[in-house]
């Protein structure tokens, strides 16, 4: 006679497993306000974009929460063809790239904060999908278009992003602008009420508050 059994699976490299341990060690990484002038450093990595104010009303319920508005990565080789981009410096480039598109539409550079975690490459990818699955932000899940980069005339023809169309201002020439920005503010804020309300039910915030 038999007895039912069938062992637990487990996989620790899981996207979950993964997602949750990135987002915990970079909560551990010291908040750097973009206002500072920072010395060139190298490698690749993660990056995100924190909301510390109280004048942008649209944002000021994330300034007490390690809530991002903004997570990306930059690395040194690009991952579909393998070739090396020009920079030693893709990290630090990026975040530089940032505060200029923040400062050029207009928004308060010392109520905006970076956090940042160097990574090998193949990890950075991998870490920018955890980052955005577990704090899906803003300006990823709705207000696409921030980091983009403007590539000539198609691009210049092409709709104002929906980021553009909330934070107006940037040194870029559009096309027709189909975005209607009461409803997207409207979405960011519903968004965002939802964030906060799930907020201390993220995996990695529980297993830090039990420790």
């Amino acid at each position: 006679m038999t007895t039912p059994y069938e062992p637990s699976y487990f996989d620790p490299l899981s996207t979950d497993r993964l997602t949750n341990i990135i987002c915990e060690v970079f909560e551990y990484q010291p908040l750097v306000p973009m206002t500072l002038e920072m010395e060139k450093f190298g490698g690749s990595g993660l990056y995100a974009i924190y909301y510390r104010g109280a004048s942008i009303e649209l944002y000021a319920p994330l300034k007490n929460y390690e809530m991002p508005v903004y997570v990306g990565q930059a690395v040194s080789n690009n991952s579909t063809t393998g070739k090396g981009v020009k920079s030693r410096t893709p990290l630090h480039g990026r975040m530089s790239q940032h505060r200029r598109s923040v400062g050029d539409a207009g928004l308060p550079l010392g109520e905006f904060f970076f956090r940042a975690l160097r990574m090998p490459d193949v990890h950075a990818n991998l870490g920018e999908k955890g980052l955005i699955r577990g704090y899906r932000p803003a300006w990823n899940a709705i207000l696409s278009g921030f980091g983009s980069n403007e590539q000539g005339s198609a691009t210049r023809a092409s709709a104002k992003s929906k980021w553009d169309t909330i934070h107006d201002g940037r040194k870029r020439t559009y096309g027709s602008e189909p975005h209607d920005r009461a409803k997207l503010v409207t979405e960011v804020e519903q968004h965002i009420l939802e964030r906060i309300a799930a907020y201390d039910d993220l995996p990695w915030r529980r297993a830090s508050t039990n420790v």
